[in-house]
């Protein structure tokens, strides 16, 4: 099977996101994105479709005028005079509006996103697991379904770079919630195209400096 061929490529990469592929499919799959980069961005792709879908919209409050011109059409004898303020109330508000906005800014400045890269970690059968967001310095790292880990063992985040061998990122935060700082080795490794790969490892990590424990969750990592 020629697997440099476009179309090729993108269907198996949705596959393998859906999670279409039979077991041996995909772990053929897991072989080919282990030497091919453009590949693993292609099902980057495809999971930060997938994952988006899954996203809950926010809830919009519905206005006052709309509630009122309801209850004028379903009562239409009531006859609804705005009621008049006086002209300190309405500087008052206006005040307040304009702090609330002042506000609503500076926080969003403050909190501003600079994530530079993203993954989200699939378990074997395609469902997402966890998100990697990778910042200047840091990993933020965030759990969507995260298998529960006894006490004596930790999960270990780790990059699967071009050449296939796994590099340490380090240790992710019980709960799978936090930061995970990078070193500045590590903050070079991000910058390439490379996998992500969780190991469940003994307390603190991998003693050999390579993954000892089954590989629970991957992914690849895709620029923003």
């Amino acid at each position: 099977m020629n697997y440099q061929t476009p179309a090729l490529r993108r269907a198996l990469a949705a596959d393998y996101a859906i999670g279409l592929m039979s077991a041996a499919a995909r772990r053929r799959f897991d072989q080919l994105l282990l030497d091919d980069a453009a590949l693993r961005a292609e099902l980057a792709q495809w999971q930060e479709t997938l994952v988006s879908l899954t996203e809950s919209l926010p809830e919009h409050p519905v206005p006052d005028r709309v509630w009122q011109g309801i209850t004028a059409r379903i009562e239409p004898q009531v006859l609804h005079v705005p009621e008049k303020r006086p002209f300190w109330n309405w500087l008052r508000l206006t005040a307040a509006v304009c702090s609330i906005a002042v506000l609503v800014l500076l926080g969003s400045l403050y909190n501003r996103d600079d994530a530079r890269y993203r993954a989200t970690l699939l378990t074997a059968d395609a469902q997402p697991a966890l998100k990697v967001e990778a910042h200047e310095d840091y990993l933020q790292v965030e759990p969507l379904t995260l298998a529960a880990v006894d006490a004596d063992r930790s999960l270990e985040l780790w990059a699967i770079p071009a050449d296939g061998k796994p590099i340490s990122l380090g240790v992710i935060p019980a709960g799978g919630k936090g930061k995970v700082e990078l070193s500045e080795v590590q903050r070079g490794l991000i910058e390439q195209p490379i996998a992500l790969a969780v190991s469940l490892e003994p307390k603190g990590g991998s003693p050999t400096g390579q993954p000892t424990g089954p590989v629970l969750y991957q992914g690849a990592l895709a620029a923003l």
